[in-house]
């Protein structure tokens, strides 16, 4: 019921600290104390590999509950490059998650990507949550981290059919999503009021930590 009464449109620059603080409800505490996505989105918007017409915001009787952002990226195999789109982070807030938000936002911007010329879409994400959006595991693909390796958590999508036919490589996110941890400590400063408790080893911290330490 709710993703029929959902309404989706770009980010506005009047939304950034909207969305900066409900990216940072979303992923508090999710895959380790505290989080640094909303300190990631701030940086992200500034990337001259953000792609502006792929930054949307799901939105609730005008409310802002949603937010997806992507990323032009690479595939390098030797001399050759691919481009490539990456998205994250998907944000949605904690009390409507389950609902589908994150599912519209996904489906509506891959269908725009695939408008806009895009061969296909690679993520770092959980593949028990993504799969069912059509990601596979990059292996299929010959597609590898920085270090030459398969991890679990490496996903990819075709926005067609056999458009990665004869790609592979490593996949480079680029600089983009390198954050500083002490102007991340210093930005959370502005979010004053809001800190809430730290936690560890919550069920999906650990399966976080699972994902991440998984290679094919």
């Amino acid at each position: 019921m709710l993703v029929k009464n959902l309404l989706l449109r770009l980010e506005r620059e009047d939304d950034y600290r909207q969305v900066e603080k409900l990216t940072r409800e979303a992923f508090w505490n999710l895959h380790g104390p505290g989080c640094e996505e909303h300190f990631l989105i701030h940086n992200l918007r500034k990337s001259e590999h953000f792609v502006r017409d792929l930054d949307f915001v799901a939105t609730l009787n005008n409310k802002i509950i949603g937010h997806i952002a992507y990323v032009e990226t690479k595939i390098k195999d030797v001399d050759k490059e691919y481009d490539v789109l990456t998205f994250g982070p998907l944000s949605v807030l904690p009390e409507y998650q389950g609902n589908g938000v994150g599912e519209k936002l996904i489906e509506h911007t891959k269908s725009l990507a695939k408008e806009r010329g895009y061969k296909a879409i690679v993520i770092y994400g959980d593949p028990n949550y993504y799969q069912k959006f059509g990601f596979k595991q990059s292996k299929l693909f010959g597609i590898t981290n920085n270090d030459g390796k398969y991890p679990a958590a490496l996903l990819v999508l075709e926005l067609y059919q056999d458009a990665l036919r004869g790609v592979r490589g490593i996949f480079d996110e680029g600089s983009a999503y390198q954050t500083d941890p002490s102007q991340l400590e210093l930005f959370d400063e502005n979010f004053g009021d809001n800190q809430e408790k730290l936690t560890t080893d919550s069920a999906s911290q650990l399966r976080f930590r699972e994902l991440v330490s998984l290679f094919l």
